[in-house]
């Protein structure tokens, strides 16, 4: 029998570390792709993901609203900002159109790095390696948590260039980093490596809109071992703290290039949407 690591070989040439893929155990990666309709995710986390529904059945265009939230981001960023590199932390598991898919199909030569810690995204990787010849794509096997592994990466370094702008990607990933493992500062220290005229992308589910369904969502991700932290306007709006932030602001991200009229995701009311975000320049020259 081959070795089941040899099918996980990146384009790098580098096969990544034997994996224990749990499926026993919820993952909010899987979750999330449960969600959004996908099919790569397993009893555990479809269970956890039912409680989660049951008690905020808008939880799924929630979801879904993100997505396409990343995917107007991805456009705008490449098509009005003239961005090429992209970093995208907490990928998740891939959903096409994904960023590089999005990114050159306005520049085929644009440049993308992946990272996620889920086993099943790693399994993955290969697909989210599939880039234009022109560009770039890259996997990082990483955890948000730990900034310097991810700006140190040969893979990351290998892809990017971190002398000219890039626009870090942080979509519905910061309500899983409770205030003590200092979201803020993880933040920061990614845009602190990033040269001016970089930007941030990033979006964050809200309690604002329906305090007690999200109160239950929170509960829920708890018993199934998920710590989370969703917050209110302000704190989502701290994570833009010195960055030039247009119009409009840090707000619900149906506002962000909203979605056209006859969009059935037009019609989604704010509890549904129920995620605050915005696209956020680092000041300076280019």
């Amino acid at each position: 029998m081959a070795d089941s690591t040899e099918w996980m070989k990146t384009d790098l040439g580098e096969a990544p570390p034997r994996i224990d893929l749990r499926t026993d155990v919820a993952h909010t990666a899987r979750m999330y792709d449960y969600f959004i309709g996908g099919k790569d995710n397993f009893p555990a986390d479809r269970e956890a993901g039912d409680k989660v529904i049951q008690n905020a059945p808008f939880v799924t265009h929630a979801a879904r609203a993100n997505r396409r939230f990343l995917r107007r981001a991805v456009h705008q960023l490449a098509a009005e900002h003239g961005i090429r590199q992209f970093l995208d932390i907490g990928t998740g598991i891939p959903t096409s159109p994904n960023t590089h898919e999005i990114a050159q199909a306005v520049d085929p030569a644009a440049r993308v790095v992946y990272v996620d810690n889920d086993p099943m995204v790693l399994a993955h990787a290969r697909a989210l390696l599939t880039s234009a010849k022109a560009g770039r794509t890259a996997y990082i096997d990483a955890d948000l948590r730990d900034p310097a592994a991810i700006l140190s990466s040969p893979q990351l370094l290998d892809t990017l260039d971190l002398d000219q702008p890039v626009a870090l990607m942080l979509i519905a990933i910061m309500h899983f980093i409770p205030d003590d493992q200092n979201p803020y500062g993880l933040v920061d220290e990614l845009l602190q490596a990033l040269p001016a005229g970089s930007f941030l992308a990033l979006s964050q589910v809200t309690h604002d809109f329906a305090p007690d369904e999200w109160g239950q969502v929170e509960a829920t991700y708890a018993a199934a071992g998920i710590r989370t932290k969703i917050r209110n306007h302000a704190e989502v709006a701290k994570f833009f703290d010195g960055l030039e932030v247009p119009a409009p602001g840090v707000d619900l991200i149906s506002r962000w290039w909203p979605e056209p009229a006859d969009s059935p995701f037009a019609a989604l009311t704010d509890a549904e949407i129920s995620s605050y975000g915005a696209v956020g320049r680092k000041p300076g020259p280019a």
